[in-house]
C-alpha cells in the first residue's frame, strides 16, 4: 500500500519556479488511504497504528474479515484490536463510517464527504472534527472547528469521532534543520536583497520598501485571484470570519 512520491521543488512541468521556498526534505513514500470506506458491512480489525510522513494525523491499518488490508485516518481513542465497520446501519462507535442522515444530533464526526462516493474531503487533519447540529430534508448542518457552519448532503458519509494526534498543534520545530527536513527552504525578506534581486531591495540604510509587498517578479502578494464562486460556497450558513453569513 505504498507508492513512490516524487518532489517538484516548486517547479512546473517546464522547470519554471511557480512556488517559492520549496525543496529538499526527507524522501517519502505515499500511503494509500481509504477515504471512501465503501467496503460496507465487512468488519475490520485494527492491526496497528502508524506514522504517516504525508499528513499530520496518524493512520490505522485495518485487516478486514476477508483478508484485505487498508489504511484509514486514525480516530482519537481507537486502539489496536478494536473492530470497525462502515456502511448504512453501522453502530455509532468511534471509527465506524455511515451516512450523515443516520448520525444522531450532537455527534462528533470527521472525514466528511461533500459528494456521496467521492471520498472524505474535510476534517482529515490531526485533531479536527465537526459536530452534527441539525437535519433538514436532504441536508445535514455541521459546525466545524473554525466556527464555520455549513450544510452537507445527507447521503454523504462521515466517520464517527475526532481525528487523533490532537497534540500536533503543540509540536515545536526546535531547530532550523527540522524545517529543512520537511522540505521548506528559507524565506528571505525582499527589503534585505539588492535591487537586482527584488523590487523592494536596495536603498540607503535600512528601508521598509515603500510599496505593497510584492514577489521578486513584481506581482502583488496577498491579492485575491479567485475568479469563480465555488459550488459549495452557497451551502455555508455562517462563515469562519466574524460569523458572517454567506447566503
Amino acid at each position: 500500500m505504498l507508492e513512490p512520491l516524487t518532489k517538484s521543488g516548486g517547479r512546473n512541468n517546464q522547470g519554471h519556479l511557480t512556488m517559492r521556498h520549496r525543496g529538499g526534505g526527507h524522501k517519502r513514500r505515499y500511503r494509500r488511504i481509504d477515504f471512501k470506506r465503501q467496503k460496507f458491512g465487512v468488519p475490520a480489525r485494527v492491526a496497528q497504528i502508524e506514522y504517516d510522513p504525508n499528513r499530520t494525523a496518524r493512520i490505522a491499518l485495518l485487516i478486514y474479515a476477508d483478508g484485505e488490508k487498508r489504511y484509514i485516518i486514525h480516530p482519537n481513542g481507537l486502539r489496536v484490536g478494536d473492530t470497525v465497520v462502515s456502511g448504512p446501519g453501522s453502530d455509532i462507535r468511534t471509527g465506524n463510517a455511515l451516512p450523515l442522515k443516520e448520525v444522531p444530533l450532537g455527534t462528533t464526526v470527521h472525514c466528511i464527504e461533500f459528494k456521496a462516493g467521492k471520498g472524505a474531503q474535510i476534517c482529515r487533519a490531526a485533531g479536527t472534527s465537526a459536530q452534527v447540529v441539525a437535519k433538514d430534508g436532504e441536508y445535514v448542518t455541521l459546525k466545524l472547528r473554525s466556527s464555520e457552519v455549513r450544510m452537507v448532503r445527507a447521503e454523504c458519509s462521515a466517520t464517527i469521532g475526532q481525528v487523533g494526534n490532537v497534540d500536533h498543534e503543540l509540536l515545536r520545530v526546535g531547530k532550523a534543520g527540522k524545517t529543512r527536513w520537511l522540505g521548506r527552504r528559507p524565506k528571505v525578506r525582499g527589503v534585505a536583497m539588492n535591487p537586482v534581486d527584488h523590487p523592494l531591495g536596495g536603498g540607503e540604510g535600512r528601508s521598509s520598501g515603500g510599496r505593497h509587498p510584492v514577489s521578486p517578479w513584481g506581482k502583488v502578494e496577498g491579492k485575491k485571484t479567485r475568479r469563480k464562486r465555488k459550488a459549495s460556497t452557497k451551502l455555508i450558513v455562517r462563515g469562519r470570519r466574524r460569523g458572517k453569513a454567506t447566503q
